[in-house]
């Protein structure tokens, strides 16, 4: 018995649902007895060369084709962006089908309205591609790990920005020629501001901690700092000290308070997190019963997301089979406020450009003391214009001194800039 399918969108993704699709069709028929058929294919363009051969499947540039079909089961969205992709998932729901989707903007933002339409509809909404490609993090955190209270979300789930910031630290580059070479080989869009500026990290950190936390949680609530004033310097710096730089997502449950930030980090060599390089993408998990959890894959790409796509089609294969429908991964979401807790205490990396003279150090060293912040690590480097980089690693101190550190050193006479302060995540906590 076939089960038919409508895809919404035939770019690369798209493509790679169609072929893998066609690979697997036998093996889900003889694991369920159903065996999925793409039917109906939406385009913009019939004429387009797509990189895959068609052959039974349809396409059409009317979207009703597919979601007024009343054959069509499971409807595939492959479209990005919030509209029209939106207005169709909803008509799609509306009408009684089951939705799969790889479309992280869309989750991140209408989440919650759109688990609600499936709810009232008994359809499925799944959208594991919609956050780590091929890593399986949607299906652990709201099936497996289910026996625990997740107390800590923390990864690299932006392959651009790792590729960018991998490529500083081993060809000893600045961020422009890293983000050109990202550009020329496919990890970064031309306009690459989603990526490099946090916020597709950020989108990502919304679905991942709305289910680890059992909450809904906005982007709004999310504090964003990309990696645009990560210089090839920091990144040495950072090397001579024992840490690399990577653009990390932090999702804490501080006992039933949130803490959510997207920001550039100096993690620990020794870390697992700080051997993940490339376009490669990693979460970390914290459960109180199962410890520490690595994920760890490609996180972009046709093939990686085509296969979450399908491992979804194929889990929905297997539910409709034995009458079950799962809309919504959150379950009974728990009020949780999202606060910007000024207490926490992490180390600081600072790095001050001052002019090279006599006494300026000790103006530094006197303002961090008087402010209860232990300098832990200090390198002092000339650098042209009769100028001197004093790169600081702090011991612990909170949020608050941080902040009110950068606000003091503005008013020192002999600082040209504070260049640069990244939080360093510790090893262990």
């Amino acid at each position: 018995m076939d089960l038919e399918i409508g895809l919404l969108g035939c770019g690369t993704v798209g493509a790679g649902v169609v072929s893998l699709v066609r690979r697997r069709a036998g093996k889900v028929a003889d694991m369920t007895g159903s065996r999925p058929v793409v039917k109906t294919i939406l385009v913009r363009n019939l004429d387009k060369n797509r990189g895959v051969t068609f052959e039974h499947e349809r396409l059409t540039t009317r979207p009703d084709d597919i979601l007024r079909d009343e054959d069509i089961q499971i409807v595939i969205e492959t479209i990005g962006g919030i509209e029209p992709a939106k207005t169709y998932i909803l008509e799609a729901l509306r009408n009684g089908k089951h939705v799969v989707t790889a479309n992280k903007d869309l989750i991140a933002v209408h989440g919650p309205e759109i688990l609600r339409v499936a709810e009232e509809n008994h359809v499925s909404v799944l959208f594991e591609a919609a956050v780590g490609g091929a890593i399986p993090l949607v299906g652990p955190l709201k099936e497996n790990l289910t026996a625990n209270e997740v107390t800590d979300l923390k990864g690299i789930i932006n392959g651009t920005t790792n590729f960018i910031l991998s490529e500083m630290t081993s060809r000893h580059i600045d961020f422009e020629e890293a983000l050109a070479m990202a550009q020329e080989l496919g990890y970064a869009e031309s306009d690459p501001s989603s990526d490099v500026d946090g916020l597709d990290a950020a989108r990502k950190l919304v679905i991942l901690s709305s289910i680890a936390f059992q909450t809904e949680v906005h982007l709004t609530d999310i504090r964003i700092e990309g990696i645009r004033h990560v210089r090839a310097k920091d990144v040495r710096y950072a090397d001579e000290l024992g840490y690399v730089i990577k653009l990390l997502a932090v999702g804490r449950d501080h006992g039933g308070e949130l803490t959510l930030a997207v920001r550039p980090t100096l993690i620990p060599k020794v870390h697992p997190l700080a051997h993940v390089s490339d376009a490669y993408n990693a979460l970390y998990v914290r459960g109180d019963a199962a410890g520490d959890l690595m994920f760890f894959g490609r996180g972009a790409g046709s093939m990686p997301t085509a296969s979450a796509v399908v491992g979804d089609v194929i889990s929905l294969v297997r539910n409709l089979k034995l009458g079950y429908v799962a809309s919504s991964p959150n379950g009974t979401l728990t009020a949780k406020p999202v606060v910007d807790r000024e207490d926490d205490r992490y180390k600081y990396y600072f790095r001050l450009v001052v002019h090279d003279q006599p006494g300026v150090f000790a103006s530094i060293a006197q303002l961090f003391g008087s402010a209860h912040a232990s300098m832990e690590t200090v390198l002092q480097k000339r650098v042209d214009g009769g100028c001197a980089e004093i790169v600081i690693v702090t011991h612990e101190l909170s949020t608050t001194t941080a902040r009110h550190l950068v606000d003091e050193l503005q008013h020192l006479s002999h600082l040209q800039a504070v260049e640069c302060v990244m939080p360093v995540e510790p090893v262990t906590e």
